[in-house]
This record gives structure tokens, sequence and C-alpha cells, in this order.
């Protein structure tokens, strides 16, 4: 489950990443040119074995990573995500 925005606390350790199953990794593999879903398959694959997914994918989110999949997902899921989690939050303000 991923945490709300605003509900984030991030610290600025790495040691998550020296667990990951991409360390070591080829790095075009999770940053393909553009936006191209099936070039990303290849880096979700991988991100779906990860031990650390969840604090890759909170890192990106604290950092505002725009390009590359990280935590399993693509730059257009990470949107996505923000904006769903946007939404969820002003609606639960307006309630």
């Amino acid at each position: 489950m991923v945490m709300a925005l605003e509900e984030q606390i991030w610290e600025p350790e790495h040691e998550w990443r020296e667990l990951s199953a991409c360390a070591g990794a080829d790095s075009d593999v999770f940053f393909p040119p553009g936006e191209d879903e099936a070039a990303a398959m290849q880096a979700k694959k991988i991100c779906a074995l990860c031990p650390v997914q969840e604090q890759c994918l909170q890192y990106a989110l604290a950092t505002n990573q725009t390009e590359g999949v990280w935590g399993g997902m693509s730059s257009g899921d990470r949107r996505r995500l923000r904006r769903r989690l946007r939404d969820r939050a002003r609606r639960a303000r307006a309630s």
C-alpha cells in the first residue's frame, strides 16, 4: 500500500539501494527512451522481485523523480498515482 504524499516520511538514507534487485543492472533498462511502456516492462519485472520495491517507490515519490522506472512504476504510472492521491486528499478535505 502506498502512503499518501502528505504522509510520507523520507529520510535521506540509501541503505535500501544496496539490497535492490537492480543493483549493478544496466541503467538503460530502468531509463528507457521516452515513455515506452513496452520498454519499461523489463525493469518492472525486475522490480516485481525486489525486496525494497516499496522504499524505492517512496523515494521516487518523495524526491519527485520524473524519469525512469522506480519501485515498479514508470514515470507515467507515478504521475497517475500522484493524481489519484491528490484527488483523494482533496475529496477528503471537502467532506
